[in-house]
């Protein structure tokens, strides 16, 4: 009985890499070996990065709304602390974009929570 290789999902599966490879440079994108362990390196870094974005975007928020608050004559902490003490529950996200967006509204916020 002659033996059965099944090609056809080998190549598939090659294929598959070389396809998540598309834009490397050099031998990262044509040569199947050397495509496969930048691949496995992207994902990792993929992996790691979604975490590391969610930082990244926290840090800026905090950023724009110590800079918004030091306008407004008081600090990132003290506005933070104001807030928590009188219940006022928005986010750091809807506060920077609020700070950037309509300084106005961001006052009347820092007002109210730093009295």
């Amino acid at each position: 009985m002659p033996r059965s290789r099944n090609l056809v999902a080998s190549r598939r599966r090659r294929r598959k890499i070389l396809n998540k490879a598309k834009g490397y440079w050099g031998r990262r994108k044509n040569v199947y070996t050397v495509a496969k362990n930048a691949v496995e390196k992207g994902l990792q870094y993929q992996y790691r990065d979604r975490k590391v974005r969610k930082r990244m975007f926290r840090r800026l928020w905090i950023t724009r709304i110590n800079a918004a608050a030091r306008l407004n004559g008081t600090t990132y902490a003290k506005l933070i602390h104001g807030m928590k003490s009188n219940n006022m529950e928005i986010n750091r996200k809807m506060l920077a974009d609020i700070a950037v967006r309509d300084p106005e509204t961001f006052a009347a916020v820092v007002k109210e929570a730093v009295k």
